[in-house]
């Protein structure tokens, strides 16, 4: 590659970097819709496969992709909000218990006297400020429903997300080739190889971790529903949604849930049973969904997994976090590839 070469595809990305700053606030409908369309594809090659039309395919997997995303707004999350709401209420008591339980520890290791604790205001705080969040859906209404702008923001990402969503799912596979087209012909072999390990990766986070989270915390909520913990919707899906790192979700969730199962019946058999449920969902996850939906493709290490997360979350925020295992997950198949080509490089062998 020449340094006209190389100052041309700088140029580019950097007018591409700039385009994509300034353009950041209308571009949440098409980063939706071009996520729904990637995580959809597969499904729809696969009733290609099968001799159905690109456009009944497509339709098939639109109107699932929809159905799908108004079931959990009008099932899941009204569940998760009565939760919340009942957690409310019941987290004074929570501290109550917690206090009593601490107090001649913290006294004796600590030396902390709990008697000048703001025990009250704390309750106080922690009950207003969880009183809100259960009623998070008539927060938000209440919210935008003071400006203009911002329910016009609303609408507008509602009604072209789908619009967006079905066009680049039907045109999925001649986008992808046009873009292969344009590259140019010296780097284009190495590129679709790189494009095509990073699809690989990308394939095996989005599609089959979230498959995992989701089946692990239906499996943690049932089975804590089963033995009669309160609020198992609420931990099993904390703890599912939080398993993406290896074994925090099991951690956090018996934390929780057996605080949970002590506070509501003192009785340590059921804490046994809270151990057994987590126990067999850890099973279930490591000999049936991490294979069948993950495999080992993504490859990367625990300890990486915790500071992409916690560097997401620093430098862009919530959407930061979000965001952070896919572009690891890139950046290690780019780093795979450096150390290959660094291994068969005269730095290495000389």
């Amino acid at each position: 590659m020449t340094n006209n070469t190389r100052w041309f595809w700088l140029t580019i990305a950097s007018i591409s970097f700039l385009l994509l700053y300034l353009l950041s606030p209308i571009l949440t409908p098409f980063v939706l819709g071009a996520l729904l369309a990637y995580l959809g594809d597969p499904l729809v090659d696969k009733l290609e496969a099968k001799k159905l039309s690109r456009t009944l395919s497509v339709s098939i997997v639109f109107i699932t992709i929809i159905l799908a995303i108004l079931a959990i707004f009008l099932l899941v999350i009204p569940l998760f909000e009565t939760q919340l709401s009942k957690l409310a209420i019941r987290l004074p008591n929570y501290i109550d218990w917690a206090m009593t339980l601490l107090q001649p520890q913290l006294h004796d290791i600590f030396g902390i006297d709990t008697s000048v604790m703001e025990v009250d205001e704390i309750k106080k705080a922690l009950t207003e400020h969880w009183g809100q969040t259960g009623g998070f859906i008539k927060g938000i209404i209440k919210t935008i429903s003071h400006s203009s702008m911002i329910i016009f923001g609303w609408l507008t990402t509602i009604m072209l997300t789908p619009v967006i969503t079905f066009y680049l799912l039907r045109d999925w596979d001649i986008l992808v080739a046009n873009i292969q087209d344009l590259l140019p012909r010296d780097i284009e072999p190495k590129i679709s190889q790189l494009a095509k390990e990073s699809d690989d990766v990308l394939g095996a986070f989005l599609r089959g971790q979230l498959s995992v989270m989701l089946a692990l915390g239906t499996i943690y909520s049932i089975g804590l529903g089963l033995i009669g913990v309160e609020f198992a919707l609420l931990i099993g899906m904390m703890a599912g949604i939080v398993s993406f790192v290896p074994y925090l979700g099991f951690i956090i969730g018996v934390l929780v849930a057996g605080i949970a199962v002590m506070f509501q019946t003192y009785d340590i058999v059921n804490l046994m049973l809270v151990f057994l449920v987590f126990g067999i969902a850890q099973v279930i996850e490591s000999i049936v969904l991490t294979p069948l939906f993950v495999g080992e493709r993504i490859g990367l290490h625990p300890v990486t997994v915790i500071f992409s997360v916690l560097a997401g979350g620093q430098l862009f925020g919530f959407f930061g976090v979000l965001l952070a295992l896919p572009i690891a997950a890139i950046i290690a198949v780019l780093m795979r590839h450096l150390h290959r080509s660094y291994k068969e490089s005269n730095i290495y062998t000389i």
